[in-house]
């Protein structure tokens, strides 16, 4: 049986420097890492999608329950766009291809788009 426990991190990079004396001395130093940038996926409003396919795109690829879905949908329908969800940069663009292309299959010009967060 494989062990499960995950690998220690990575050490810090060992940066050398000289000290008083002109011996060398090793410091480590911290990476600083920041979170990933965000990005919002958008459905616009259009007077041809129908709204059970909007609710159901919801559903679907981003995981909302019917009550949530139809109140995303509705602020679509009312205000011209709707945020489904804030994502990572590779997973928001994965959402929109799919919701594009889900679209397309049924014949619909429904747009969905990112933005940053």
């Amino acid at each position: 049986m494989p062990d499960s426990t995950p690998p220690p991190p990575p050490a810090p990079p060992v940066v050398p420097r000289r000290d008083d004396a002109g011996a060398v001395v090793a410091e480590r130093k911290t990476a600083k890492t920041k979170p990933p940038q965000m990005y919002q996926v958008v459905l616009l409003n259009d007077d041809y999608t129908p709204m059970e396919f909007v609710v159901m795109v919801l559903q679907q690829y981003f995981k909302r329950d019917l009550e949530t879905a139809t109140q995303i949908m509705l602020k679509i329908h009312h205000e011209g766009r709707g945020v489904c969800g804030v994502y990572t940069k590779d997973v928001a663009a994965t959402k929109v291809e799919l919701v594009l292309a889900a679209a397309r299959r049924a014949g619909h010009p429904l747009q969905c788009i990112m933005e940053a967060a």
